[in-house]
């Protein structure tokens, strides 16, 4: 009877060990392609979530844009609306890029119906996206509520800062060829008669009612958001 050698059981170790190492890296790869699997899995229903909050907002935004008003101490061709204010929803929960992208759609669906041969809506939707995209891009850096505060207002700010170049070469010129610069300008001296001038009517008062319109949306936002917010990215409470 032949025994087998300590040289037999070292040679059957290595030809074991390797063995074990490709089973080990058998494994590793099936581990990988399961966890990357399941991470395309999450992006495609992050990816669904993101398609339907986006046309949802947009939709809201487009029905809040029928929701206006007028307000004291401003022309009657003014309007208070609210329609920003999902936009700035979307850009708090996904980015100030969803943001300005349902500042887009809620548009793009109102200029069938559009008065202003969609000048008006170009100009709202520079406004806005000026608004929600500051406020979405300053909240992604530290997402906080003090820096929610903080970054909205100054979007509300800015959106009434560019109120006045928007409103000057873009909109206006749109008012003249249906009203004159005299008329208009006489709607804002029925209100205060030191006017003297569109830019001057636009800096006292196109300027603060924007970034007041403004201000208005990042109020309510703050008392739903909080709340929303779950609902929107698919998370229980």
């Amino acid at each position: 009877m032949i025994f087998p050698t300590d040289g037999d059981f070292a040679l059957s170790r290595k030809v074991r060990e390797p063995s074990k190492m490709a089973d080990l890296v058998r494994f590793q790869n099936r581990q990988y392609s399961l966890d990357e699997r399941g991470e395309r899995k999450m992006n495609k229903k992050l990816n669904t979530r993101y398609v339907a909050v986006t046309g949802m907002l947009s939709a809201i935004g487009f029905i809040l844009m029928y929701v206006e008003f007028s307000v004291p101490f401003m022309p009657p061709f003014i309007k208070m609306d609210l329609s920003e204010l999902p936009a700035l929803i979307g850009a708090f929960a996904y980015g100030p890029g969803c943001g300005i992208l349902v500042c887009l759609l809620k548009n793009l669906l109102h200029m069938p119906v559009t008065t202003t041969a969609c000048v008006g809506e170009l100009a709202n939707f520079i406004l806005g996206a000026i608004f929600v995209g500051v406020a979405g891009f300053l909240y992604q850096r530290k997402k906080t509520k003090k820096t929610a505060v903080f970054a909205a207002i100054t979007g509300a700010l800015l959106m009434g800062v560019a109120s006045i170049p928007v409103n000057y070469y873009l909109t206006y010129p749109f008012y003249y060829n249906f009203m004159p610069k005299e008329a208009i300008l006489g709607a804002y001296q029925l209100i205060v008669p030191s006017m003297k001038s569109i830019l001057q009517c636009l800096v006292c008062f196109n300027f603060p009612f924007t970034a007041f319109k403004g201000l208005i949306s990042v109020a309510v936002s703050l008392l739903v958001y909080k709340h929303l917010s779950p609902i929107l990215k698919g998370k229980s409470k």
